[in-house]
């Protein structure tokens, strides 16, 4: 039997992939940026923070709108702006108009997570569910791999605005494809009617609190002590993604002072590295749940595993050696990638009603960017402050120790609205 569904999971892939390279654009050309427009450490954290003000501002909006109108048609309104809006901040002519463009580029990736969250509940058997997700996410990983390494190239040789304009022209390829190839199962005409029967027969959990009718809405689901936990839980991991994503090339350049070059190369590895080991976890995932199966919510376990991996970061500050610094900024991506993954899949796998998919998924990702977004900001002020990255790194992995805790703690039942005594007592 060929698994054609394979297809959806390579668009779900490119789809990250892409959305982060336009993500981590502005990082790898920080420093002729700051130059050029005579910016500060503080300025350009807030510069790195600005499209996660307009990506959480418009999440929950646009799960709803995914919930309502489908993904083929907000995916493609999504990279469609994200990357008209990346392409024209290499015209960018002063500090408001890049801020601007990252604004409207924060608007646009939001769609991005909502519409991954949805698709593999409407296209993948649950059995599958971790190691698709975590593929979904490893294209997270994926895009800033091959963005360090090409688009620091291109900085170095023709300078900053040209990588922009490459970053947003290969979202527009993604979305032709995606606007020709993509339905749903019921209408992909590609799609073998054996597989298709396979994909509509076990893409949902088994529950006994909510069939798949029983549409529940945000504002029951926000009374949920699962919903907060895992929003909470990703806002942890979080933090630590986007010290990486904004700041790891000027930590390279700055402390370990390595050329514009050398930092896309360097930064490239551990990236590589998390998206091979991401996807692992993922597969061990649903070997581990195979037994017990998903709706028992065990997944919980490995999330917290992962954010333990994750919390290794709190040793950079000791590490002196090169290659040391490699292997703990691997482990730490790898850690932080995982749990992304983990926690997505755990969110459907404690969803009773896949109609609800794309708004809790919207609230999760508001969660966790709302810690993102201070991510930036507060790494500008505590290197203004204390002339380090030490306690930038610190702050991260402390962060990751906690959300392990609260993960344990407070994902162990499916998305009901009951008081939060009687979920510790369940699906222990």
């Amino acid at each position: 039997m060929s698994y054609r569904r394979g297809w959806i999971a390579f668009f779900l892939f490119s789809l990250a992939m892409i959305n982060y390279m336009d993500r981590i654009a502005l990082s790898i050309a920080a420093k002729p940026i700051a130059t050029e427009f005579h910016l500060s450490a503080i300025s350009m954290g807030y510069l790195f923070s600005s499209f996660i003000w307009s990506y959480a501002l418009f999440l929950l909006p646009m799960g709803v709108l995914i919930d309502r109108y489908g993904t083929k048609r907000m995916a493609g309104v999504g990279i469609f702006v994200w990357s008209a809006a990346t392409a024209l901040t290499g015209a960018a002519s002063s500090f408001g108009a890049l801020l601007m463009a990252r604004l409207v580029m924060g608007a646009g990736e939001s769609s991005s997570n909502p519409v991954g969250a949805k698709v593999i509940r409407q296209w993948i058997p649950a059995s599958e569910r971790g190691v698709i997700t975590s593929l979904f996410n490893s294209g997270s990983y994926a895009g800033p791999a091959i963005c360090s390494a090409i688009l620091g190239s291109l900085v170095a040789v023709f300078g900053w605005r040209v990588s922009f304009v490459i970053a947003g022209a290969i979202g527009f390829v993604w979305l032709l494809c995606w606007l020709v190839f993509f339905n749903s199962p019921e209408k992909a005409r590609w799609l073998k009617p054996q597989e298709r029967e396979k994909i509509l027969r076990e893409r949902e959990v088994k529950s006994t609190v909510a069939t798949e009718s029983e549409s529940r809405g945000l504002a029951s689901l926000i009374k949920t002590p699962t919903l907060w936990g895992l929003a909470l839980a990703q806002g942890c991991n979080v933090y630590t993604q986007y010290l990486f994503l904004t700041w790891l090339p000027s930590y390279l350049q700055e402390t370990r002072h390595f050329s514009l070059g050398k930092t896309g190369l360097f930064a490239a590895m551990p990236y590589a590295v998390s998206v091979v080991l991401c996807i692992l976890a993922g597969r061990l995932s649903d070997m581990y749940l195979k037994k017990s199966g998903v709706a028992t919510g065990r997944r919980r376990n490995a999330v917290a595993l992962a954010m333990l991996t994750g919390a290794v970061i709190l040793v950079v500050p000791f590490t002196t050696s090169i290659y040391a610094l490699l292997a703990v900024f691997s482990i730490t991506l790898t850690g932080i990638a995982s749990t992304t993954s983990l926690n997505f899949a755990l969110l459907n796998d404690l969803m009773p009603s896949s109609r609800d998919v794309g708004k809790a998924m919207a609230f999760v990702v508001v969660g966790g960017n709302i810690f993102g977004m201070i991510a930036p900001i507060a790494t500008g002020y505590v290197i203004d402050a204390t002339g380090s990255y030490d306690w930038a790194f610190g702050i991260a992995g402390l962060l990751l120790l906690l959300g392990a805790v609260i993960s344990l703690t407070m994902t162990r039942g499916p998305m009901v609205a009951v008081p939060l005594a009687q979920t510790s007592a369940s699906h222990a």
